[in-house]
């Protein structure tokens, strides 16, 4: 009788990439000339993202150096959730971003559809904030991977424990 096989979809953002992004990208910031005597700042509070500038035009162009680190570090851009630009003490703006981790109901129900009608023999299942995908044929399960890239997420999705 064959084994059946099983990875998890999911959806994670490592906290430690995300630290030393911001770590070089405020060393960036310090070296720009245009970043020169002004308040521009990033930094880690409770999960959350809180990007301190001047104004808008030096918080998008913040935000545009954090990218840049972000997606050199390997971390998912697709999971930053902008908040709106509020103002801050001293004339500067902030702007707080969430991280978002874990697959939510909707993306979670827009794969399993999508597995569902692929017509592919696998079984999924919903786990909290993860999707199992288990069936006898690698190649089935390879084939499912490919099927959720292709969707239209709202977040990032990574394969793990892939057995």
């Amino acid at each position: 009788m064959a084994k059946d096989n099983s990875f998890d979809i999911v959806s994670e953002m490592n906290l430690e990439e995300v630290k030393n992004a911001i770590q070089i990208a405020e060393k960036e910031i310090l070296n720009r000339y245009d970043f020169k005597g002004s308040k521009s700042e990033m930094s880690l509070d409770n999960g959350d993202l809180v990007l301190i500038s001047d104004d808008d035009y030096k918080l998008e162009q913040l935000k545009d150096v954090l990218i840049t680190k972000l997606i050199k570090r390997g971390v998912p851009t697709k999971n930053l959730d902008y908040q709106k630009v509020e103002g801050a003490l001293g004339g500067t703006v902030r702007q707080r971003v969430k991280l978002k981790s874990g697959i939510d109901k909707d993306d979670a129900k827009k794969i399993n559809n999508a597995i569902k009608e692929s017509k592919l023999k696998v079984k999924s299942q919903i786990q909290d904030d993860q999707i199992r995908v288990t069936g006898k044929s690698r190649d089935d399960l390879q084939a499912v991977m490919q099927l959720v890239r292709d969707l239209e997420l709202s977040v990032d999705a990574q394969f793990t424990n892939f057995r």
